[in-house]
């Protein structure tokens, strides 16, 4: 099977360009960088795509077996970047796919310029020293109610998770994406987010990163968004005004913004830190 075809890549942009490779969080699909990922075309290489078992992915290369850490997400990022012969890329991640990104350019930081991570978490389970924002009870509650009644769920959890509640068509569109997403790959791929650990692979990154953190997440808090920033290496933390967890779709000019700052700064070369 196509690389291609299995992850629905779409190559967009300028062919000549540095290449841009945009990924979405839980339960979504690359619709999500639609009001985003259009202003960079003009001038770079925008290459979009659904992980296995989300959007229009083939379904088929999906099993519960290969799929059960994050590192085969990350080992498919691999995939797209060496099927297009990809080099200098900048990852930008939203949410889970933050963590994606961190292992697959710990993996082959050669093929990296620059990260962007949007919402970014390591842990989502609170711990000595760390906050994450939930207590492993809430975790748990969270997943059985997601094991018992996923649409139900998604339905509640989309606009919370979206924030701006005064805007609520954001949080109805959250929650169709939510609730077109196969429900028992949805409830795998909550337990893989949702009971992640991915702090020791921070202080690994040895490409620039971008760390864009809104206020009012629930997902993730001011105070992760911070032990992101001091755990990367030379990382920068860029506090937006937006609110939630998606700035993507709800400050889509504030998020274009704070990523062309950033990839001003980024080398043309292999953007690899020399430490």
């Amino acid at each position: 099977m196509s690389v291609l075809t299995r992850n629905n890549v779409r190559d967009l942009g300028r062919r000549s360009g540095q290449p841009m490779l945009f990924a979405h969080g839980f339960g979504c699909d690359q619709t999500m960088w639609r009001l985003t990922a259009p202003a960079f075309e003009a001038d770079h290489r925008v290459v979009l795509f659904d992980h296995v078992g989300m959007g229009h992915s083939d379904l088929a290369a999906y099993s519960a077996e290969r799929y059960s850490a994050l590192d085969a997400y990350a080992e498919d990022v691999l995939d797209i970047i060496h099927e297009l012969d990809l080099n200098d890329v900048v990852f930008v991640g939203h949410s889970v796919s933050t963590m994606i990104g961190v292992l697959a350019a710990n993996l082959e930081p050669h093929r990296f310029a620059g990260l962007v991570l949007v919402g970014p978490s390591p842990r989502y389970i609170d711990d000595a020293g760390y906050v994450g924002g939930f207590s492993e009870a809430d975790i748990t509650e969270l997943l059985e109610s997601l094991e018992s009644n996923y649409l139900g769920w998604s339905s509640r959890m989309a606009p919370l998770i979206m924030g701006n509640p005064d805007r609520p068509e954001l949080g109805r569109e959250l929650t169709n994406s939510f609730c077109q997403t196969d429900p028992d790959i949805a409830r795998q791929f909550a337990r893989l987010t949702f009971l992640s650990d991915n702090r020791a692979d921070l202080p690994k990154v040895r490409v620039p990163a971008l760390l864009l953190q809104c206020s009012e997440d629930i997902i993730a808090p001011e105070a992760v968004g911070e032990y992101v920033q001091r755990a990367i290496p030379g990382s920068e933390l860029v506090r937006l005004r937006a609110t939630g967890h998606c700035p993507n779709l709800s400050a889509p000019e504030e998020t274009v913004a704070a990523m062309k700052d950033f990839l001003a700064k980024v080398p043309g070369g292999r953007g690899v830190l020399h430490r």
